[in-house]
């Protein structure tokens, strides 16, 4: 593993996606300069998605009631413009994932540190900072939700991806659930 450490400040472009069936999706974190027409990728999990989304949909919150004068951001975006772009070639997984804001420049910071595996020293994973708008924040956060559902249905008793032949529950013990069954 080699160190390096990248700031895309600003980003021209951010966005996800997922490629693959669902169970089986690949999930990524794109974002271009305005000087680099290739983007810059990064492998990320479901999970961490669900979670960046949300997170950034809080903080956009936090930020409107922080800084009132500041102009709301719409929620809309372009399916078509939010897609991964080829080449999708991954500079790393993601193992940890981080928002910040920096409100003397009003820009939502996204950073991505490389997964660590074991054994192998924390110091030399690589890390990415995106830094993005509000307005890109927020399109970004509406639309990692709507990638996240179109994959498997959801559990709404653990939280977890359920496959089409069952699920297995641990709060309900194990017990399997198919949609609409129980």
């Amino acid at each position: 593993m080699t160190f390096s450490e990248i700031d895309l400040d600003p980003v021209s472009h951010i966005t996800t996606d997922a490629i693959g069936e669902p169970g089986r999706r690949v999930f990524y974190l794109q974002g271009w300069l305005d000087t680099d027409p290739k983007p810059l990728t990064v492998i990320i999990e479901k999970v961490q998605l669900q979670t960046l989304a949300a997170g950034l949909e809080t903080l956009l919150i936090d930020i409107a009631e922080q800084y009132p004068e500041r102009a709301a951001v719409p929620t809309g975006y372009d399916e078509e413009k939010m897609r991964i772009t080829p080449p999708v070639d991954p500079l790393f997984r993601a193992g940890e994932l981080g928002i910040g804001y920096n409100a003397e420049t009003d820009q939502i910071v996204i950073m991505v540190r490389e997964v660590v595996m074991e054994g192998e020293p924390e110091d030399d994973a690589s890390q990415v900072r995106f830094w993005c708008s509000r307005t890109q924040s927020s399109q970004l956060a509406a639309w990692g939700k709507q990638v996240v559902g179109r994959g498997r249905p959801i559990c709404t008793q653990c939280g977890q991806a359920m496959e089409p032949e069952g699920h297995f529950c641990p709060k309900k013990n194990g017990g399997r659930k198919r949609e609409g069954i129980v």
